[in-house]
């Protein structure tokens, strides 16, 4: 399956002015090999903004900022790219998942100034971008978890008459789409504190904004 770009109304990215953000989840099976361990890869992906005081900053990331399913641009977003080692394996008239190993790599986007700042500002600056990096890294836990659960729900996973295991495949698409919107729902909750009225997110903005 290839990977799809989905808007959310308020899910795991800090917009500039609102609450609109994305998330991109990328799903696809590959062929099977043996189960083991596995761990998130996390990367940063910065974008680069100008400015001497707090205010032409955060005007510089309404400028520059990405650009996220024509909704306007943000702060900072987290995607993630997840693929599936899976091998579903007939035993009987049933089958069972034997293999289900997942690769997930999470990308956080964040600004970055060009220049060297003024002491005074480059505090303020430092204040922000830590509250904002402390905000996406709470929406990558949010898909490592995510992540867990369909590991969790999917590994020995049997369904009956089913020799040719394809009902399995349906029932796996069902409980993967459960999941997946329970882990939104958690990020729109998230941003909807975050954001809202004295929200952590709202206050590094005045604070910034209103700074050196």
């Amino acid at each position: 399956m290839k990977g799809r770009r989905e808007a959310l109304s308020s899910g795991d990215c800090v917009t500039r002015r609102s609450s609109i953000c994305v998330l991109a989840g990328f799903f696809a099976s590959v062929p099977a090999i043996a189960l083991a361990e596995w761990q998130a890869v996390e990367e940063v992906r910065p974008y680069s903004i100008s400015g001497k005081t707090g205010a032409e900053l955060y005007e510089s990331i309404g400028a520059r900022g990405p650009e996220v399913g024509g909704t306007g641009r943000t702060i900072a977003h987290t995607t993630f790219k997840l693929t599936w080692t899976r091998k579903y394996e007939p035993q009987g008239n049933a089958c069972v998942i034997v293999t289900n190993r997942p690769k997930l790599v999470i990308t956080y986007t964040l600004p970055k100034p060009s220049a060297e700042l003024p002491a005074a500002v480059r505090s303020s600056w430092e204040a922000f971008i830590s509250g904002v990096q402390a905000h996406e890294r709470v929406h990558g836990e949010t898909i490592k978890d995510m992540v867990k659960e369909i590991e969790a729900t999917s590994i020995g996973l049997t369904v009956a008459d089913d020799p040719g295991c394809k009902k399995i495949r349906i029932e796996l698409t069902r409980r993967l789409g459960e999941i997946s919107q329970r882990q939104r729902q958690r990020g729109r909750d998230f941003d909807k504190v975050e954001l809202g009225d004295g929200g952590n997110i709202r206050q590094l903005i005045l604070e910034l904004v209103n700074g050196p």
